[in-house]
């Protein structure tokens, strides 16, 4: 063995590790594992560097090494069972399953597991395994959204009907989770019920029925082991995104591009949680393994726009965003994603125009869009523009269209207390919009200076103390809660909300803070 050879090459890996570049850490510890093949300290690092690069090669054969040393952590061993599904080699799936099973953490995900291999296998009532999760909180959880997909894959009716009513609760995943029982039984020949699960108007939803109605195969099933368990860990994995355990949850979503490759969603999260960890040219190489017709074609379209912006080609971003929009087939989204393009460059007219263009589409396909959002983006844009009267309409027209909505609320409300325009008025649509988002601190910050434009100083401070509390790193909260102790004389307090503001103000903000603290308020330099 060539020791300074070993040496070089665990010092490369550890010195990637140590940076985040997964790639180049997994090559080091290819490289390194080739000349010490039995090393398990060597093959630990090199499965976690591997997942983390989507190297499945290097991810299993050293998950093989600390296999038979023993050694196998419940997570690398989800590894070696996706090995044995794809191969099928159901007995090796079996005794994977039987080990995580032993491991009381992961206990939790064998329900599951087990269900989707006895599909496959015919062996067992996958039904009757799932419901073994009932036992447990935290499986039955995860089970319910599988319980529908299994009878739909075994062709059992009453599947849609649970499908429909489990979406219903699934949040952002309710789409996902119809559209691939919709995949599952277009492929079976049954539009009807196919079409009975495409009933909301998102975007993946509109898409994957029009690839029904031109009798074009719906992409994104689950209706096998490998499509069932890859759909299993992906949802965990947005669900330890959401805890902030984004190196396990990693872990996962690769698990489950190595299982289904044709699945949108693994590809999506696991390109979100690199853009999490700023590894924004990475993410944006994984969207381009998304069909050009996947029904959540337009999340990648919005996902790399955002993730060229994030790398800080905004250039090549807008160039993409306008050649969608020139297209003989732009949709409403491709022209509000160019408006908020526009947006995020200053480019408030041109944004305020896309906003236009999609308004005027959504109106002719009157098929979800809801157009009140459209309505308050282009009012947004022409508000930030200067073109106030213009802003004010298309405010109105989204109050308008939907009154309920506490954004519109707020923001129409906030738009005139700024002008000091209609404060009765506007006071009164902040308060509705505080009625129905209380927990809101922008909402709050709002209502506690309508009080203080109002004289009502007792009332404004409490309600600006609660907004703080709510975004103690707002410039604009922090300020408005100066301005209000000045009024009230408490001038020491006043300072010190004033400086909590300036740390997160910038240019005539900051030049008017500063002013305040220097010398005390004045109606020229009151917050606007």
């Amino acid at each position: 063995m060539d020791d300074r050879a070993l040496l070089s090459a665990y010092a490369k890996a550890r010195a990637a590790d140590s940076v985040g570049a997964a790639g180049i850490a997994a090559e080091g510890y290819a490289a390194a594992l080739a000349l010490t093949p039995d090393n398990e300290i060597l093959a630990a690092r090199a499965v976690s560097q591997a997942l983390a690069a989507g190297d499945r090669t290097l991810a299993v054969r050293a998950a093989r090494i600390l296999e038979q040393k023993g050694l196998l952590a419940p997570d690398t061993r989800l590894l070696l069972l996706g090995e044995a599904l794809r191969t099928r080699d159901w007995k090796k799936a079996r005794a994977h399953i039987d080990a995580i099973q032993e491991d009381k953490v992961f206990a939790f995900m064998t329900p599951v597991l087990r269900a989707w291999v006895a599909h496959d296998t015919r062996k067992g009532d996958p039904i009757a395994i799932i419901a073994e999760a009932q036992k447990d909180q935290l499986a039955a959880g995860y089970s319910a959204e599988h319980r529908p997909l299994l009878l739909i894959a075994r062709g059992r009716k009453e599947g849609v009907a649970e499908l429909l009513k489990v979406s219903e609760a699934a949040g952002m995943r309710g789409s996902r989770l119809r559209i691939a029982g919709a995949a599952t039984l277009a492929r079976k020949g049954d539009r009807k019920g196919a079409a009975a699960l495409l009933v909301d108007e998102t975007e993946p939803v509109l898409a994957a029925r029009k690839l029904l109605e031109s009798g074009k195969a719906i992409p994104g099933e689950v209706a096998s082991a490998p499509a069932g368990i890859a759909e299993f860990l992906i949802r965990i994995a947005t669900d330890l995104h959401g805890q902030n355990v984004d190196g396990l949850a990693l872990s996962y979503a690769r698990l489950a591009t190595f299982l289904a490759p044709e699945n949108s969603e693994t590809w999506l999260v696991t390109s979100e949680l690199l853009a999490a960890a700023g590894q924004h040219r990475e993410a944006l190489a994984l969207l381009a393994n998304v069909r050009g017709d996947d029904p959540f074609a337009d999340s990648v379209k919005d996902s790399r726009i955002k993730l060229l912006v994030a790398a800080g080609d905004k250039q090549m971003a807008l160039a993409e965003a306008e050649a969608a929009s020139r297209a003989g087939t732009a949709s409403v989204a491709d022209w509000a994603r160019l408006g908020d393009l526009h947006t995020e460059v200053e480019r408030l007219d041109e944004a305020a125009a896309a906003y236009a263009q999609a308004i005027e589409l959504a109106r002719k396909d009157g098929k979800g869009n809801p157009e009140w959002t459209l309505w308050l983006l282009r009012g947004g844009a022409l508000e930030r523009a200067g073109k106030w009267p213009e802003a004010k309409a298309a405010l109105e027209m989204a109050y308008k269209l939907a009154p309920e909505q506490p954004l519109v609320l707020n923001y129409l409300g906030y738009a005139q207390l700024q002008r000091r325009e209609n404060v009765d008025q506007a006071m009164k649509l902040i308060a509705e919009a505080s009625k129905r988002q209380p927990e809101s601190a922008e909402i709050t910050d709002s209502l506690g200076w309508a009080h203080y434009l109002r004289g009502n100083l007792r009332d404004a401070i409490g309600l600006l103390e609660r907004a703080v509390e709510g975004r103690p790193a707002d410039a604009e909260i922090n300020e408005h809660l100066g301005d209000a102790y000045y009024s009230a004389g408490r001038h020491y307090e006043a300072r010190y909300a004033w400086q909590a503001a300036l740390l997160h103000a910038e240019d005539e903000d900051a030049a008017r803070i500063r002013a305040k603290i220097d010398s005390g308020l004045t109606a020229k330099l009151a917050s606007p």
